[in-house]
């Protein structure tokens, strides 16, 4: 059975940092390159960082480059992703999933889910 468990999201005050965490179990993740999804509100998820199964590469938006870092423990099957200098515009629901590429573009490996966590950002 696949499971994705997200947490560490929060409100926040624009300026601030969260980290949010994301479990993995059931398929075999380790072997996988992992990533991060958000979905805004009135808007289709988006990819917005990409970390390698061995962890020595990461890949990131530009609209969260330098601001964003993600990492991951495999022998924990979990995936990290650390938020610096937050902004209004970082509001949504953060999601992860193992990741392929189809045309050059980073995409959901798995039509799986997890409920995701919240990240609010004040201004």
């Amino acid at each position: 059975q696949v499971q994705l468990t997200e947490s560490g999201g929060g409100l926040v005050q624009a300026g601030g940092s969260l980290r949010l965490s994301c479990v993995a179990s059931g398929r075999t993740y380790n072997t996988k390159a992992m990533g991060w999804f958000r979905q805004a509100p009135g808007k289709e998820r988006e990819w917005i960082a990409a970390i390698t199964w061995s962890g020595a590469s990461t890949d990131y938006a530009k609209s969260v480059e330098g601001r964003f870092t993600i990492s991951r423990d495999n022998s924990k099957n979990t995936v990290y992703l650390q938020m610096y200098n937050l902004a209004p515009e970082d509001t949504a629901v953060y999601y992860c999933n193992a990741l392929g590429i189809e045309a050059s573009a980073w995409t959901p490996l798995y039509d799986v889910w997890g409920q995701g966590t919240q990240v609010t950002v004040s201004s």
